[in-house]
């Protein structure tokens, strides 16, 4: 079958549609929660980052911060408001989980914070798809830029 010139466009949108219905833009999940107060860390894709993984592919350094707890958490909740398209799913105490939008495919990717008693440790990673083309490290770099330095107060 020959698709025409002028009809490729609507074939390339019936395609992208049928796929995006087929993966699920906003599939399930993929925060790993806590487990021995650590973050759960990445699988092989190279679509996620952790403060809690030895290799340098996944490894994200903590968020570092001087001050109490409390006011960090309350500084790091205030940065993700401030993050466009994003939504606190839930959060405790210590740990947040984030559901991050992205703004051209609306591809739903999560992260995830927890809280120690001197830094952070995250955890972002996407929800469908095998790469992020490093979405989810130079998000992590942004909200990084505007919570640190915290929180001498």
């Amino acid at each position: 079958m020959t698709i025409q010139p002028t009809h490729r466009l609507a074939w390339l949108a019936l395609l992208f549609t049928s796929t995006l219905a087929q993966t699920g833009c906003g599939s399930q999940p993929v925060a790993g929660g806590i487990e021995n107060n650590k973050l759960s860390a990445c699988g092989d894709k190279p679509n996620c980052i952790s403060s809690t993984n030895t290799d340098e592919d996944h490894l994200y350094p903590v968020l570092k911060y001087t001050g109490t707890a409390e006011a960090a958490k309350n500084k790091l909740v205030q940065t993700i408001n401030n993050y466009p398209r994003t939504r606190i799913v839930s959060q405790d105490d210590q740990y947040i989980h984030v559901e991050f939008t992205t703004k051209l495919m609306r591809f739903v990717d999560d992260g995830e914070f927890l809280v120690g008693e001197d830094n952070v440790q995250v955890r972002s990673a996407s929800r469908v798809g095998y790469s992020d083309m490093g979405k989810n490290r130079s998000r992590m770099d942004e909200i990084k830029a505007a919570f640190e330095p915290c929180c001498d107060q």
